[in-house]
């Protein structure tokens, strides 16, 4: 088990105090910290995704509006 120090603002930990009085607060700060490093993780993969996504639109040919009309009344024949 690691021990971490840091500073907050005194009107931050009051809050914190008070919302989490009750609780342990090294485990709550235990589960904030897992949920930060997930969302980190998440927004990575979403920001690869999105690259991917991008890139593959680079190379995909252009298709007109007419194009897409013609092909929407063919399906439906």
């Amino acid at each position: 088990m690691a021990t971490v120090n840091f500073s907050v603002p005194s009107d931050v930990k009051e809050a914190f105090d008070k919302a989490f009085s009750r609780q342990n607060k090294s485990a709550v700060l235990t589960e904030l910290m897992r949920q930060a490093v997930e969302e980190r993780q998440r927004r990575r993969r979403r920001a690869m995704v999105v690259e991917k996504l991008l890139a593959l639109r680079k190379r995909t040919r252009r298709v007109t509006n007419k194009a897409v009309r013609v092909a929407r009344t063919r399906g439906r024949v």
